[in-house]
């Protein structure tokens, strides 16, 4: 494995780096348990890849230390938390240089219940993902700390009335 992970200090940039990246049918397997259950101990996890835990090991360690595996979290649940309303908006910007941009992406970072941000192509520049308790947190959210980012020509909201499918593992390659 470590062979295939190689070392990130070369001069090829880490999405070079990560596009050229070889993962065996082993390692898919490493990353599809670690997406279902991210808290399997490693001999768990190694029961469940059919090796050994030594080799598992040097495996996820290799995986983490490439980015594959970025990090281990722990997915609360919204509506336990009193977070009922899931809001999509659409946010068009009144210019669309690297400097509007990047004020726009740094500002909007800021802000906790922004759970998700895209830039984008067609009628928006942006689509955030937004979660509140309700309407007034939402009103609260758009007038204190989006509208005063600067550059922002207009603001659409979407309010979802059910979540179908939600998911937090990658589709991962078929060996």
């Amino acid at each position: 494995m470590t062979d295939k992970i190689g070392d990130l200090s070369t001069s090829c940039g880490r999405t070079e780096f990560l596009k050229n990246l070889s993962l065996d049918g082993t390692d898919l397997r490493i990353l599809g348990e670690l997406q279902a259950d991210g808290s399997l101990s490693n001999v768990e996890l190694a029961r469940r890849v059919h090796l050994s835990p030594s080799p598992c090991l040097v495996r996820v360690k290799a995986l983490e230390a490439a980015g594959v595996i970025q990090k281990y979290v722990a997915l609360a649940d919204a509506a336990a938390l009193g977070l009922g309303l899931t809001v999509f908006i659409s946010i068009s910007l009144k210019e669309q240089s690297k400097p509007a941009l990047a004020v726009f992406e740094q500002r909007i970072a800021e802000h906790d219940e922004v759970m998700e941000c895209y830039l984008m192509t067609g009628d928006s520049d942006y689509l955030i993902r937004v979660a509140v308790k309700g309407m007034a947190e939402l009103e609260k959210f758009i007038l204190e700390q989006l509208t005063p980012i600067p550059g922002i020509e207009k603001i659409r909201s979407s309010f979802a009335l059910k979540q179908v499918r939600y998911k937090t593992a990658l589709p991962l390659p078929r060996n």
